[in-house]
C-alpha cells in the first residue's frame, strides 16, 4: 500500500542519509477507509492524490516548526505492507495514521517537492500557520487558512529514487552519501 509521508528538504536528507524513513512513531497519510467513505464516487487515482494533498499540507507545519528549512513542502511516497487500522479518532475523509514501524529506504517510491516558484506561497502559509490552526475569531485568522490553501494551487514535483541524491545536492544538502 502507498502512504505518503510529510517532510521537509533537512528531514528528507536525514532520512536518504540514515537509510529509513522514521524515527517512529510518525503520521504517515493514505487511502484509509474514512478517506474512501468521504470520496465515495473517487476513483483509487483520485483517493491516493487526496492522502498526497493531505501529506502535502501537513508538511507546511513542519516548515513552520524548522523556520531555517527551505520553504517547500515535500512528501515521501513509500510503499508498505499493511498500514494499521485508524484508532476510531478519524474524522470523516481523513486519510492520516500513525505508523509505529520505520520504513526502509528501499520502500521509498519517489518525492514529491515543491518547485523554486512555490517558496513565497508556502512559506507565507508556514508563517502563519499557528493561527490557521488557532482560535477562529482571531481577525487574522481567515486571512491564514487563505494562505495554507493557497498552496494547493502550487503543483509538486516528482522525483525518482535514484534522483534524490542530485535534488538534495541542488538544495544545498549533502546529496549523495
Amino acid at each position: 500500500m502507498r502512504v505518503y509521508v510529510p517532510s521537509t528538504v533537512p528531514l528528507l536528507d536525514a532520512a536518504c542519509h540514515a537509510g529509513e524513513v522514521g524515527p517512529i512513531p510518525f503520521t504517515a497519510y493514505a487511502v484509509t477507509p474514512a478517506l474512501r467513505e468521504w470520496y465515495s464516487q473517487a476513483d483509487d487515482e483520485e483517493l491516493e492524490y487526496a492522502a498526497m494533498a493531505q501529506a502535502a499540507r501537513a508538511s507546511v507545519g513542519l516548515l513552520a516548526a524548522d523556520p531555517q528549512a527551505p520553504r517547500k513542502r515535500v512528501v515521501i511516497a513509500c510503499e508498505v505492507a499493511a498500514v494499521p487500522p485508524a484508532d476510531g479518532s478519524v474524522h470523516l475523509g481523513d486519510a492520516r495514521l500513525e505508523l509505529n514501524v520505520v520504513i526502509p529506504w528501499t520502500s521509498v517510491a519517489a518525492v514529491h517537492l515543491d518547485g523554486d516558484a512555490a517558496a513565497e506561497v508556502v512559506g507565507r502559509a508556514a508563517e502563519l500557520w499557528d493561527v490557521a490552526h488557532g482560535d477562529t475569531a482571531n481577525p487574522d485568522h481567515e486571512d491564514a487558512v487563505f494562505a495554507l490553501d493557497s498552496c494547493e494551487g502550487e503543483d509538486l514535483l516528482w522525483y525518482a529514487t535514484q534522483e534524490i541524491p542530485d535534488l538534495l545536492a541542488a538544495e544545498g544538502r549533502r546529496g549523495k552519501a
